[in-house]
């Protein structure tokens, strides 16, 4: 599965990007998990956030959600955390 966030907003209006690949790895079905809650409940469309906030479009395997500081829900902050983190 690719998973692949990209940031934009904040204060300095400065973009980030960064993706995942699951497949290979050890902890796979654990991202992939996490990543169909997000999925499931996730925006079609960008939802209004606040001055300054970032704000997210989350793409799994091509299917794309949208998220918005400070409403994140706790999957949407996960996995937007992990893979800003660990993503390339």
């Amino acid at each position: 599965m690719r998973i692949r966030v990209r940031r934009t907003g904040g204060f300095a209006g400065i973009e980030r990007l960064a993706e995942m690949d699951t497949s290979g790895r050890a902890d796979a079905h654990e991202w992939e998990s996490l990543a169909e809650r997000v999925l499931a409940s996730g925006r079609a469309a960008p939802p209004a956030g606040v001055p300054d906030g970032f704000r997210y479009e989350i793409t799994v395997d091509g299917r794309t959600v949208h998220a918005a500081d400070p409403r994140l829900s706790e999957p949407e902050r996960e996995l937007v955390s992990r893979v800003l983190k660990e993503g390339a």
